[in-house]
């Protein structure tokens, strides 16, 4: 086509470009037909114009994407209205499913959030010795699995019992007691082995006694735990000790304990974990190993109970007040205390280690300081014992959520450290390391497993020896001791003696007749008291208080019978006694005063029956070996050695790491031998884990829902492209005229449906993020979630972006196509 304009520009003809052919007979000389760019005939061809045409090769032209795109905007710009209403109806899908979007990850976002909260404040724990506790806790919730065939032979009509305190009895009695080796694992972890430090953060515990004592403001020294607090409340009360009490129920108050460690960061004392958790209110997070912090609740309270045991409260006044409850006395309330930040972190604790407690006295023995108040003040205030440790901030949990920490102050791993290989230095451990033989605080060598017992005339015999070198004190107080003391048999021969002819209504007369009184009760009660008892029960009551009875008589007669002899001369008669054999214990009593006491009423000694010598060296022999073992020793005294921790454990942040750390256990237990296997009980699988995918299942389904939208969408915007193409037929037969190919044509109106879909991909999204806005806030004050909040991440906003420009040229295809295969005749006719 360009040689020929240009013969034609040479030969300076008139150009006339028609579509009537019959105007193109009668008023040309030279007709040239085009079709999409192309000659088709030439009635005048010139022939060198034509051979140059035909020997050099035809270049294509087309009209480019930006020209098409210039061309498709120049006509939106005309129609603003319409193209700003088909941009909006076609982002309505997009907002709908962009705000579903938005709420899906705001809610795993929260979910996450408290995955990670429950897995931190229950890992998955591997303890060295634990007892597995699922048959109790299934047994407990009523879980009880049914033999099919059992179930299918039962009757429906009738009703049958459940075993479940059987199962719950069973599995208490049958609970089996596992035991891991921890130290080969960690040495297993350490090295990389099932890249466990990968999918989770590891932590190793230690069974170390932390004792943290402070002074309270009325000056007492007391140490820093609940379960001390409530057994010296409890001793002040009643009196006695409780402690073993609390040690059979440790467990359960677990949750009162007042120090935590903090879990470590790779690099940081305190993990980042911890620092997401909480919220620092004062000071700063621990970066020396004696620092610690104090953790409040989401009102900045601490519990009374914790209180005491920090010392911020008097505990003379903690047990005043137990013991006006205990009296039915109604407490008054007092003010309401506080404290500033600043007064809290200038409190003064001190760790103790258990083998400092221990120190030499003037004999060169070992003595547990801790037991007086008195060596408790020493060891408090002594710069040389113990760790001073600082109170180095205030942190809240974010959210009000309780977070991964149980107590009040929360220490640092570095200072479990340091306490351990400060105990390992002290002089004590070390001496006891040296010398696993001798027990390093008696003195006094260890049992061994092939020690005999010794027999009762070994016994008495070692007795004799030891006593003969007592003092004439020692012996006058120990002659004493034994003569007010009868055998069994002679107890036993009186009380049948006095039980002789006795009847069941004599029994409850003389009970009648004696205890009403003296118990405070009617003579009915204690008659209806008494009927409630069968025979075997009454008279073991009665012969019980007449031994006891028997027993005060005849200490009393005794020493009143031996007050009239001197120090000395009890000491002559214990020396002759012990020079004399055993005598064999005799059976009658005649004057109240047993025979064979070493002092007759004639004034003979006699010797001293084989059960006198047994008492005897139960409490007077000192002992020849150790009451402890070695291994009871190194636990009182507090050691323990890094490489063998008491428990691990792995903190996941989602339950499908979980799942993946436990399969790596089991493949790791594969591969060890049998006593070196892991055994554990995941009480957090209990849990739901699978609350992301069903709230990910309930996104889904209504964004297909809500995708018919889009396709509602799309369709309209075909529609409106369509009508475009009929509004716009003789600009298509203008482009058809001037050489635009099917393609240019088809390529505009693609770049028209491109525009549109660009322009509701983004308008959607524009939408979608303000209006997050107002639903963050309803979600806030609805439900008080305020970690809670739909965001609409920026990948899924890019995708919705170009899936609303794909649709819209999807929409727009069919009628592109349409406008390419417009006739240009037909089109340039159209009015």
């Amino acid at each position: 086509i360009m040689e020929l304009l240009k013969d034609i520009a040479r030969e300076k003809l008139v150009i006339m470009v028609t579509h009537n052919p019959e105007l193109a007979q009668k008023y040309s000389t030279r007709i040239v037909q085009l079709l999409d760019g192309e000659i088709v005939s030439d009635t005048d061809p010139c022939p060198l114009s034509q051979k140059a045409a035909a020997s050099k090769p035809k270049k294509k032209i087309s009209m480019s994407f930006f020209t098409a795109l210039s061309l498709s905007l120049n006509n939106l710009r005309t129609k603003k209205g319409r193209t700003i209403l088909t941009a909006f109806a076609g982002s309505i899908g997009i907002i709908g499913i962009a705000l579903i979007l938005a709420l899906s990850t705001g809610i795993n976002n929260y979910i996450s959030q408290v995955q990670e909260e429950t897995l931190s404040s229950y890992p998955l724990t591997i303890q060295a010795e634990s007892t597995d506790m699922t048959s109790l806790m299934t047994s407990f919730m009523g879980v009880k699995r049914e033999d099919e065939a059992s179930a299918a032979s039962r009757d429906p009509d009738r009703v049958y019992a459940s075993t479940v305190m059987y199962d719950m009895m069973d599995a208490m009695l049958n609970a089996e007691t596992q035991t891991n080796n921890l130290q080969d694992f960690k040495e297993y972890i350490d090295n990389g082995g099932g890249e466990l430090k990968e999918l989770a953060t590891v932590h190793y515990s230690y069974d170390f006694d932390f004792r943290v004592f402070t002074q309270d403001e009325n000056g007492d020294i007391l140490q820093c735990d609940v379960l001390s607090l409530m057994q010296g409340a409890l001793a002040a009360m009643y009196g006695g000790d409780y402690s073993s009490y609390f040690d059979s129920m440790g467990a359960m108050y677990s949750a009162m304990d007042v120090w935590t460690e903090l879990l470590p960061g790779d690099s940081q004392l305190v993990s980042p974990q911890i620092t997401g958790q909480y919220e620092l209110l004062y000071g700063g997070w621990p970066e020396k190993d004696n620092q610690v912090m104090l953790f409040v609740d989401g009102n900045n309270e601490i519990s009374d109970l914790m209180l005491y045991a920090l010392g911020l409260m008097p505990q003379a006044e903690m047990e005043e007040a137990m013991a006006s409850m205990a009296k039915g006395e109604t407490l008054p309330l007092g003010e309401e205390m506080s404290w500033t930040y600043a007064e809290l972190c200038q409190r003064n604790y001190k760790l103790i280690l258990p083998a400092e407690c221990y120190q030499l006295d003037n004999e060169g023995n070992y003595t547990d300081l801790s037991s007086t108040e008195a060596g408790l003040d020493f060891l408090y205030h002594s710069s040389e014992i113990g760790i001073p440790l600082e109170v180095c901030g205030v942190a809240r949990s974010k959210g009000g959520n309780g977070g991964m920490l149980t107590g009040s102050i929360g220490y640092t791993s570095a200072l479990t450290h340091r306490a351990i290989e400060t105990s390992a230095a002290t002089k004590i451990l070390s001496a006891q390391l040296a010398d696993p033989d001798t027990d390093a605080i008696s003195g006094l060598p260890f049992p061994k497993e092939d020690d005999l017992e010794p027999t009762d005339q070994e016994k008495a015999d070692s007795i004799k020896e030891y006593l003969s070198t007592a003092s004439a004190g020692e012996k006058a107080a120990i002659y004493i001791d034994v003569a007010s003391r009868p055998s069994q048999a002679y107890v036993n021969q009186v009380v049948a003696q006095q039980m002789e002819g006795m009847t069941r209504e004599t029994i409850e007369q003389m009970i009648l007749q004696q205890s009403a009184g003296e118990m405070g009760v009617s003579e009915d009660t204690l008659r209806s008291y008494i009927a409630e008892m069968d025979d075997a029960t009454l008279f073991a009551r009665v012969e019980e208080a007449l031994s006891q009875s028997v027993r005060e008589q005849y200490s009393a007669a005794a020493a009143q019978k031996l007050s009239s002899l001197s120090s000395d001369q009890l000491a002559a008669a214990m020396t002759q006694i012990l020079t004399l054999g055993v005598a064999e214990d005799p059976a009658a009593v005649e004057d109240g005063v047993r025979p064979g006491m070493g002092a007759e009423p004639s004034g003979t000694l006699t010797a001293f029956t084989l059960e006198q010598y047994l008492y005897l060296y139960d409490a007077y022999m000192p002992p020849t070996r150790s009451a402890s073992t070695y291994e009871d020793n190194l636990d009182l005294l507090g050691y323990i050695r890094l490489d063998s921790p008491s428990a691990i454990s792995l903190y996941a942040t989602t339950f499908a790491q979980k799942d993946e750390i436990a399969d790596r256990i089991t493949a790791y237990n594969q591969t060890a031998a049998e006593e070196d296997q892991i055994t554990y009980t995941d009480y957090v699988a209990m849990l739901m884990s699978s609350i992301t995918a069903i709230i990910s299942g309930i996104s889904y389904l209504l964004i297909a829902f809500v995708s018919i939208s889009l396709v509602v969408s799309s369709i309209m915007i075909g529609i409106i492209t369509n009508i475009s193409v009929l509004e716009r037929t003789k600009e298509i037969g203008i482009l058809r005229a001037v050489g635009a190919s099917r393609r240019d044509v088809s390529r505009v109106f693609n770049a028209e449906t491109f525009t549109v879909g660009l322009a509701a991909g983004g308008l959607g999204i524009l939408v979608s993020v303000l209006a997050t806005i107002p639903i963050n806030a309803i979600i806030h004050q609805l439900t008080d979630l305020n970690d809670l909040a739909a965001v609409l991440p920026v990948g899924a906003a890019a995708i919705l972006v170009c899936i609303s420009v794909a649709l819209t040229m999807i929409a727009g295809l069919i009628p592109a196509r349409s406008a390419a295969k417009k006739d240009p005749v037909v089109a340039l006719r159209t009015e």
